[in-house]
């Protein structure tokens, strides 16, 4: 398994817009605030999400793009890709893989954060289709895609050698044997999570939600009172 120190670079795929502010932005933030490059990269632009009936697909794409190039400025992050595929009916493609491994050849990270592609029967929300789908895809783009010069020859006729992602980490699954302790950027993934306002601004009382949620993480794991934790399980690739 990788050491804090032996992570230089962080790809993080996600399905929407949101998707990474939930599952890590306290520990995206533990990365940047210790010089670790951290890109993201959306698979949509969840133009199917929202509570404002008043804007169309394309209004609401916009929105939640823009909410998302805000939230990843609350913890540091720049780097911001969108793939542009349509929100909620993603699935586990050839060429989504393809777009994901030539986004990895070019961010060449050391870890790669994205969804589990399995169901979490015990807390059922991680397990939107797309956040499986994108799961699946990443994975198989870490391996073999990324690594295998004989996969996908285009993306060598881009200038784009192959790479060896050294981890994964999956969010959102049943198992999580990794727990990153964020009670020092929780604010951070609090602020991140408010520039999505087409998402929680119906929430009455987001803040202290989100801050019960991630206590009951920090316990599960053992860490004791007043701390607060995110949940992921570690994959070896390398």
């Amino acid at each position: 398994m990788l050491s804090e120190t032996e992570i230089n670079r962080v790809l993080v795929v996600t399905a929407h817009p949101d998707d990474v502010d939930f599952a890590a932005a306290g520990s995206i933030a533990r990365f940047t605030d210790r010089g670790t490059e951290v890109t993201y990269c959306l698979v949509t632009d969840g133009d199917a999400g929202g509570f404002d009936r008043e804007l169309d697909n394309g209004g609401m794409a916009e929105l939640r793009r823009s909410e998302q190039l805000n939230a990843a400025k609350a913890v540091g992050v720049s780097d911001v890709r969108f793939l542009g595929y349509p929100d909620g009916t993603v699935t586990q493609s050839l060429g989504l893989r393809r777009d994901i491994t030539r986004v990895i050849r070019q961010v060449r990270p050391d870890l790669v954060i994205t969804h589990t592609p399995e169901r979490n029967y015990a807390f059922i929300a991680p397990s939107h289709p797309d956040h499986r789908a994108v799961g699946g895809a990443t994975l198989d783009a870490v391996y073999p895609d990324a690594r295998n010069p004989y996969t996908f020859p285009e993306l060598l006729g881009e200038g784009l050698d192959p790479w060896t992602v050294r981890e994964v980490w999956l969010n959102g699954g049943q198992t999580p044997d990794h727990h990153v302790d964020i009670t020092a950027t929780i604010d951070r993934k609090i602020l991140a999570l408010r520039a999505h306002a087409s998402q929680v601004g119906h929430l009455k009382d987001a803040e202290n939600f989100v801050r019960g949620r991630f206590a009951q993480i920090a316990a599960a794991a053992g860490l004791g009172p007043d701390r607060y934790a995110e949940a992921f399980q570690r994959v070896p690739t390398a």
